[in-house]
């Protein structure tokens, strides 16, 4: 999804800080770098512009940067960054305060004003992982004055807006191959939404967001909840919608731009799974009717009848083809 840029595997040891140093201030900003061991500095940067916003993944060994006012004055696009943690420990300090960042977790700061920031590997691994999204704040409907407030602030990114932000920065840093104009336009907008709700939410200024968003982001929040919870035989319609305290026409309504209803989308999405499951030679000791019932399923009848309906065979003809075929 991103197009690989820089890999300090490309270089001779000693050049590696310093055209880090250079890739920084022309991809992203200015900042002094610091390390302590540059004879084992490692580093790499993937990025990708999506209309309004710009994304870029970075994987780098141990260090320190400082965004100065000397460095704002030579270049200032007046940016802010939403920043995910994919690995290691991260700080930054902004406006006099302090967020210390792991995995999973989301943090906004600001390009036109001094930060310090450090990155240190964890786990025995040589280096850290982030993604950041780079966008105007004038292209978000929310005041600048407001976001100022959440800069250096750790905010999470493991459940509601914060996890689908996370999750969506996440897939599109690790995702392989690449996509047109029209795609990373459309992702480009979807990203957008995803930051407006997320920074939204965190100050309480869900009805400044236009309500095309709210309903884009209420609909991949439905989404995610229908995939966690594919096992529940209970899940239908008017439990999902009862748990998100809107009607069932409202959720029909919110289903209809993705061209399939939602109970076929909850039926698919086990159905797929199960698929894959059936298809797995570690999965070859568990029973169909148990593959049927791990993907919410309620019964074998059930399950057969669907799966046949979908790929023409029951899921028995479906395992002993795929498990058996000639590798």
């Amino acid at each position: 999804m991103l197009a690989d840029v820089f890999d300090t595997r490309e270089l001779p040891a000693e050049d590696r800080v310093e055209a880090w140093r250079e890739l920084m201030t022309h991809a992203l900003a200015p900042n002094e770098v610091l390390v302590d061991d540059p004879a084992s500095f490692s580093a790499s940067l993937r990025a990708r512009d999506l209309g309004e916003v710009q994304v870029t993944a970075l994987t780098y060994s141990a260090l320190r940067s400082h965004r100065t006012p000397k460095l704002i004055r030579r270049s200032d696009p007046g940016h802010y960054v939403a920043a995910l943690t994919l690995s290691g420990n991260q700080w930054i300090d902004q406006e006099r305060r302090h967020a210390s960042v792991t995995a999973r977790e989301l943090v906004l700061y600001c390009d036109s004003r001094p930060y310090d920031t450090q990155a240190e590997p964890l786990n025995g691994r040589s280096t850290a992982a982030a993604v950041l999204a780079r966008f105007d704040p004038g292209t978000l409907p929310l005041p600048a004055d407001h976001l100022n407030r959440l800069l250096a602030t750790r905010l999470p990114g493991k459940d509601g807006v914060g996890g689908l932000l996370a999750a969506f920065l996440g897939q599109l840093a690790t995702a392989p191959g690449t996509c047109g104009p029209a795609d990373s336009t459309r992702l480009g907008s979807l990203l957008t939404d995803l930051i407006t709700a997320w920074l939204a939410h965190s100050l309480d200024l869900r009805s400044r967001t236009a309500v095309e968003t709210r309903q884009r982001v209420q609909f991949l929040e439905i989404r995610a909840f229908i995939l966690r919870h594919l096992a529940d035989t209970d899940l239908t319609p008017s439990s999902v919608a009862a748990a998100h305290h809107v009607s069932l026409r409202t959720l029909h309504r919110l289903f209809q731009d993705s061209g399939v209803t939602v109970a076929s989308f909850i039926r698919g999405q086990r159905l797929l799974r199960a698929r894959r499951d059936l298809a797995d030679p570690r999965m070859a000791a568990l029973p169909v009717h148990a593959i049927g019932r791990r993907w919410g399923f309620a019964g074998p009848s059930e399950f057969s009848r669907a799966f046949r309906s979908s790929y023409g065979m029951s899921p028995s003809e479906y395992r002993a083809a795929h498990l058996h075929a000639p590798r």
